[in-house]
């Protein structure tokens, strides 16, 4: 059995987010803070990445801005490991570039694809042509070249 520890999006929710006067969420918040912050072999897969992402813009409404540090940060630490690294990195650089983040570690996903099938013309296939991305975003059954 390995000694690496995984982590739930809720334990890093609670390390990110300040906690209010709710007593059991502040306790976590402090459980969040000595797992993050004790130096202890850490994983973080990309699932829950992408979860924590939601969970800070959808329900924390935490600005962009933000929620990028805090990706970056977490992928910068030496003692948490990433799973797919290389991906999570390029999703990060793309996200900071102003894609979605879900659509950033999707196409970073399929980099040795030919190219991705979306039917998200407007938000995910333009922005990656516009960014001349590889693999190219493709949309089924659409004739007109964006």
């Amino acid at each position: 059995m390995s000694a690496v520890l995984g982590l739930d999006t809720n334990v890093l929710v609670r390390y990110f987010v300040v906690p209010g006067e709710d007593a059991a969420e502040r306790h976590q918040c402090a459980l969040a803070r000595t797992l993050v912050d004790g130096g202890r072999p850490l994983r973080v897969c990309k699932t829950v990445l992408l979860e924590l992402e939601w969970v800070l813009r959808g329900y924390y409404r935490y600005p962009r801005a933000d929620i990028a540090r805090a990706l970056a940060w977490l992928a910068a630490q030496t003692h948490v490991e990433l799973e797919d690294r290389g991906a999570v990195e390029q999703a990060l650089a793309n996200y900071a570039e102003g894609f979605d983040f879900a659509d950033a570690l999707h196409h970073a996903s399929y980099a040795d694809c030919q190219h991705v099938a979306s039917f998200d013309d407007r938000g995910f296939a333009r922005r990656a042509d516009r960014m001349k991305l590889q693999p190219p975003v493709r949309v089924p059954g659409a004739t007109r070249r964006r």
